[in-house]
């Protein structure tokens, strides 16, 4: 009979505090659930939101989400993986049984699940996994679907699959579905944006613009794929977007920004019938306002990508492959590795648009 582990994690206590190591117990792995040796996790926008309480309230959390590790043990029932395998956390374990699964949807799942145990600290407080995940910490525990096995890499590049790379690839390759010789502009070109871009790049659109108000992030941009690079701050984005397309628009627009101006932004600089992708996450209280004269009359379609409508296990592996084939540039998003005690500094970074991805890594 095996015990619960006590192992190290980054925990966000209180609203608006730094974070903090703290011992974490981790229970054996029940029915439908594994427990996976963490070998790095990527510090995401998300995990400052869970941070700030922009996600909800239930405090103590265990942050980070984007991670790649090692099944050390599986429960009962579990025979997707298993101990040994190198895999990639997806915070969307898919249900099989929903209407979007039986339809045959699965990228849609409305009943996505996690651990039924909860990771506690030593007290016994429950911790709530960050997206169901909680991987700044040497070991965590997660369902089993959760787990998506592809072959041994970097685990620091391949984790960045686990979410931000993947919304932002997926909101081109899967959302909008990116055609070979379409003009594509994304608007906000940070890990998401420039990973949209690297999307665009990879089913071979023809001209790729990349729009932002920071010259670091359109020189990141580039390097990723971007043809064209227009900064709004100095020019109006629609306007250049245009100017770019023979005056028509791009056929896609994606908008890894979420806010209303920039989907504005998508919206109108789109060519007619072209599509408009949002994957930068709105905060509640945002509304879009738009006269419907003009949502008839240009046509075409708006969509909101969710998790880059990707299916973990069919593309992670397959990015994984095109990585260590050299044709998807996924090491370039990460600017620093650093250890867990680094975590509330990386939040700063971040925060002042310093970096695109710095990952933890765990020995």
């Amino acid at each position: 009979m095996s015990m619960p582990q006590t192992v190290k994690g980054v925990v966000a206590r209180a609203k608006g505090e730094p974070v903090t190591i703290e011992n974490v117990v981790v229970p054996d792995p029940g029915p439908g659930e594994a427990v996976v040796r963490v070998a790095a996790c990527g510090v995401c926008h998300t995990d400052l939101h869970y941070r700030e309480g922009g996600i909800n309230d239930d405090f103590p959390f265990l942050l980070g989400h984007e991670a790649a590790g090692v099944v050390e043990s599986v429960g009962a029932g579990v025979d997707d993986v298993q101990p040994g395998d190198f895999v990639i956390l997806n915070w969307r374990a898919v249900c099989g049984q929903c209407r979007a699964c039986l339809r045959g949807e699965p990228q849609y799942c409305f009943n996505t699940h996690n651990a039924a145990q909860k990771m506690t600290l030593e007290d016994g407080t429950e911790l709530s996994p960050a997206l169901g995940i909680g991987a700044f910490a040497e070991k965590t525990l997660v369902a089993a679907g959760q787990c998506t096995k592809v072959d041994e890499a970097d685990p620091a590049v391949v984790g960045l699959l686990g979410c931000g790379v993947m919304a932002g690839l997926g909101a081109a390759v899967n959302t909008a579905k990116v055609r070979p010789g379409q003009s594509v502009a994304v608007i906000g070109c940070g890990g998401v944006g420039n990973a949209a871009i690297a999307g665009a790049r990879l089913n071979n659109a023809s001209k790729v613009i990349a729009v932002d108000v920071d010259d670091k992030k359109l020189e990141w941009a580039t390097e990723f794929g971007a043809t064209h690079t227009v900064n709004s701050r100095q020019r109006d984005a629609v306007e250049a977007m245009q100017e770019l397309t023979g005056g028509f628009g791009p056929d896609v627009v994606i908008d890894a920004v979420g806010r209303p101006e920039t989907f504005s932004q998508a919206f109108y600089g789109r060519d007619l019938a072209g599509t408009a992708v949002l994957v930068g996450v709105p905060t509640p209280e945002m509304k879009w306002e738009i006269p419907l004269i003009d949502l008839f009359g240009r046509g075409g379609a708006l969509k909101s990508s969710w998790y880059g409508d990707c299916l973990p296990s069919r593309d992670f592996p397959m990015l994984v492959d095109l990585y260590k084939q050299g044709r998807f540039p996924l090491e370039k998003f990460v600017t620093e590795r650093i250890g867990l005690e680094d975590v509330e500094a990386a939040f700063a970074k971040m925060h002042d648009g310093a970096v695109l991805r710095s990952v933890v890594e765990l020995s």
